[in-house]
């Protein structure tokens, strides 16, 4: 039996794909994890969130942006794509690069079925090694339902609120 090897990535290869690639793909260290699950729910939600959320700070310091810009976790080596991230003040950009975040202060997330672990554990204990992520917000698709998670102090300590989304 032949074992296959898996390939690891450098940032900038996993960029220069990116660049060139029909579907977006994760970078976690080293690893290109293609992005799947994608739904017409899924993708209405974030859009209303998306809207609800650029009116209302049409007149505030701050900025949202949705599924197509990146976000890079340097302390994880992760570039992902949070379907809502809101940045107040002045953007951080990686490398000058304006497709590539660095200082979220809210991420929201629509949870699937086969993303909802990663985006609840794994993912959000990436998101807290961002030194100005202050808020997580889960929007569970199937049901009405959101998880929001505030910074309560320091980056270990953020408190769990649970509501319907009416």
């Amino acid at each position: 039996m032949q074992i296959a090897e898996r390939q690891c990535y450098t940032p900038e290869q996993y960029l220069e794909l990116e660049a060139a690639a029909d579907y977006k793909s994760e970078y976690i260290d080293g690893q290109i994890i293609p992005l799947t699950g994608k739904t017409t729910n899924r993708n209405r939600l974030a859009g209303n969130f998306y809207a609800s959320l650029n009116f209302a700070f049409r007149q505030q310091d701050c900025e949202v942006f949705m599924g197509d810009v990146r976000l890079w976790i340097p302390k994880r080596r992760i570039y992902t794509y949070p379907d809502v991230m809101i940045v107040a003040g002045e953007h951080e950009y990686f490398n000058n690069r304006t497709d590539i975040i660095l200082n979220p202060q809210v991420i929201v997330e629509v949870l699937s079925k086969s993303t909802k672990g990663y985006d609840r554990e794994d993912k959000f204990e990436a998101y807290r090694t961002i030194e100005t992520f202050r808020e997580y917000l889960l929007i569970d698709q199937t049901r009405i339902h959101v998880e929001q998670y505030s910074k309560t102090g320091n980056f270990a300590s953020m408190t769990k609120k649970m509501k319907p989304l009416l």
